[in-house]
């Protein structure tokens, strides 16, 4: 399974990378911002997209909206990871089709759970 991990922070994106590697998942790509990750998600396709929300360029939820919008990704698995705890948040993320939404800081078990109940979701789902 081929993960996306899109943040602007180099630093976020590193620890969320050791945490999916430290799940046993090694196949993960990397994008600055949701413009960048758009690109690399058609040009090198992805199975499951972890993405912050506030980024330049395009958000994480711009980035939902472009991917929800393309045929080819429509049900693609995101995982939104974020600092915006706001209820109004969780809902708009949620209209964009966000698969599920994770609040900043988390924990490795916390992501773990969140990636879990997604693929379980979309594989009953199909």
């Amino acid at each position: 399974m081929k993960f996306l991990v899109v943040d602007d922070s180099t630093t976020m994106r590193r620890i969320v990378i050791n945490s999916l590697k430290s799940l046993g998942y090694e196949h993960v790509a990397e994008a600055a911002d949701g413009k960048e990750a758009f690109q690399k998600l058609v040009a090198e396709g992805a199975d499951f997209v972890i993405t912050d929300w506030n980024m330049p360029e395009m958000s994480g939820l711009e980035l939902t909206r472009a991917v929800r919008a393309h045929a080819q990704f429509a049900d693609l698995p995101i995982l939104m990871v974020t600092t915006r705890a706001f209820k109004e948040d969780v809902v708009e993320a949620m209209k964009a089709r966000v698969n599920n939404y994770i609040i900043k800081p988390f924990t490795p078990q916390g992501l773990k759970e969140k990636i879990e109940q997604i693929l379980k979701s979309t594989t009953a789902a199909a």
